[in-house]
């Protein structure tokens, strides 16, 4: 009976040793979390997220290992038009070249933030030199923007982001001629709904989703430092992007917490390319905050019976969440 035992507590050793490998705790990121983007490419997880100064990467093999990666500093810069305010880096993949897309703007304040991009010099991220490579102009909107990231519909490539009409914080799109240049843009959200407008009215942080030939828009909502920061969500309906009649709105906030705010997320795909996952920020308390104390989540997306993201609601931070597969 003792020999019986003792197997068990060496197979319940075993179990534990192999679940704690392929699950992990969230928060990934503790400091400077904010506006976090990631992607998996040739066995790495690339996290990046706003420090402010300067443009961060973390990559390791599995999206628990990020948690202790050492994060490589890809860019700075000392051009006082730029050289401050780093907000919002997304890396992407485009015409045969890594860019990074990101806000940056002056020092003294964060009111001339505009998109900017650069270029990687190697197809694996993490051998890249950065290169500046533009500030994104939008043609008929060369004013305060932000948020910046791509959507793909078809062979199509269009940047979609955020900037003012009048006192609202909107949703814009503009196709791509290119990975540095677009075309004009084009108001698809306004801020309207009473889950949009709490303490202010915000349309910020898309991110792009796709899933059974369907194409959705998911973006941060409302204020970020007050109490009903969330994420909604627009679909594309109709046959062109660049109309606003194209877009339809869910009525309702599709992620939401009564603790800690959840907002400003990403989308990547798990290693068997069967699984998207969610990656955002929350704060510790509420009202929430738009600082550095902002932390890093990581969860699974599920579809609801119609076809939509079923984002679910934030997992606790005791939750062992399975590794993507």
């Amino acid at each position: 009976m003792l020999d019986f035992w003792k197997l068990v507590g060496v197979s319940l050793v075993f179990l534990t040793q192999i679940f704690s490998t392929v699950a992990f705790t969230n928060p990934i990121k503790t400091k400077d979390g904010s506006d976090p983007f990631m992607v998996y490419h040739e066995g790495y997880y690339y996290l990046t997220t706003t420090t402010w100064s300067n443009i961060q990467i973390t990559r390791a093999t599995t999206v628990g290992g990020l948690k202790t990666a050492t994060p490589k500093v890809v860019w700075t810069d000392s051009t006082a038009s730029r050289c401050c305010n780093m907000w919002a880096p997304e890396i992407h993949w485009i015409d045969n070249a890594w860019y990074i897309y990101y806000t940056a703007g002056v020092s003294a304040n964060s009111n001339d933030q505009h998109i900017h991009a650069l270029k990687g010099s190697s197809n694996i991220i993490w051998d890249s030199t950065w290169s500046y490579a533009s500030r994104i102009t939008i043609p008929n909107r060369d004013v305060w923007s932000i948020d910046a990231t791509v959507l793909i519909v078809g062979s199509s490539r269009y940047l979609v982001f955020s900037s003012f009409d009048g006192s609202d914080q909107c949703l814009w799109i503009a196709k791509m001629n290119s990975a540095t240049s677009v075309g004009n843009a084009v108001l698809i959200s306004r801020p309207t709904y009473s889950w949009e407008t709490e303490t202010a009215a915000v349309n910020e942080g898309p991110a792009a989703i796709y899933h059974g030939g369907r194409t959705w828009i998911v973006f941060s909502a409302s204020a970020c430092w007050g109490s009903g920061y969330a994420l909604g969500s627009l679909e594309l309906t109709g046959s062109d992007p660049l109309s606003a009649s194209s877009w339809t709105k869910y009525n309702k906030a599709i992620f939401s917490s009564a603790n800690g705010c959840p907002g400003h997320n990403g989308f990547f795909l798990s290693p068997s390319g069967n699984q998207t996952h969610m990656v955002y920020h929350a704060s510790s308390g509420v009202p929430a905050v738009c600082n550095g104390s902002r932390y890093t989540l990581v969860q699974q997306v599920g579809w609801h019976s119609d076809g939509s993201p079923n984002l679910g609601s934030p997992r606790a931070l005791s939750d062992n969440v399975p590794e993507p597969v």
